[in-house]
């Protein structure tokens, strides 16, 4: 080997790393960056899970609930959410995250802004019970970047009496 090559080695062998000032400077930054981020796909997963959620309870209470005045306080009522309403209820709420691991990261707060509440609403009509689900979220509050309110989440379905059909007769068609 040539004295020039043992020198270029040398060289290459004794040059200094990464500055450190770069590093403790843009850690910080790439840092910030990754947990909104991760905020912002939490948000969009919690928007699917309360979505899911909603049609689980609507499904359920269209399949569960009773049309006969005799058993329908077992349902419970548009006073309150008793009997099968609290149970789809706790279940709706525990798949969204409430009082799971992920509460916490996912923002999740039993208070609402606006008098609403969290929680599942029912109620009763000639035709359709109208399912709510509502899930409030926590303000974001970055104290030196930016300010929110929290956000409340309510999915609304609209769920048909399981009443026997009634067939559907084109006008002016007799049979």
């Amino acid at each position: 080997m040539s004295r020039t090559e043992k020198r270029g080695l040398t060289l290459f062998f004794s040059r200094r790393g990464q500055a450190t000032t770069e590093v403790v400077l843009l850690l910080p930054i790439f840092m910030f960056f990754l947990f909104a981020f991760a905020k912002i796909f939490a948000t969009l997963i919690l928007v699917q899970k309360v979505e899911i959620a909603s049609y689980y309870a609507a499904r359920r209470w269209q399949l569960e609930s009773h049309r006969d005045v005799d058993y329908a306080a077992f349902d419970g009522d548009a006073g309150g959410c008793g009997g099968l309403c609290s149970d789809i209820e706790q279940k709706a709420l525990s798949y969204v995250g409430y009082g799971t691991a992920s509460q916490d990261f996912l923002g999740l707060t039993y208070t609402c802004g606006g008098g609403k509440a969290v929680g599942l609403g029912i109620q009763r009509t000639q035709v359709w019970n109208v399912v709510t689900l509502t899930v409030c979220t926590k303000p974001i509050d970055v104290s030196w970047m930016f300010h929110t309110k929290g956000y409340t989440f309510q999915v609304t379905k609209y769920v048909p009496n399981r009443d026997r059909p009634i067939m559907f007769v084109l006008p002016g068609l007799k049979g």
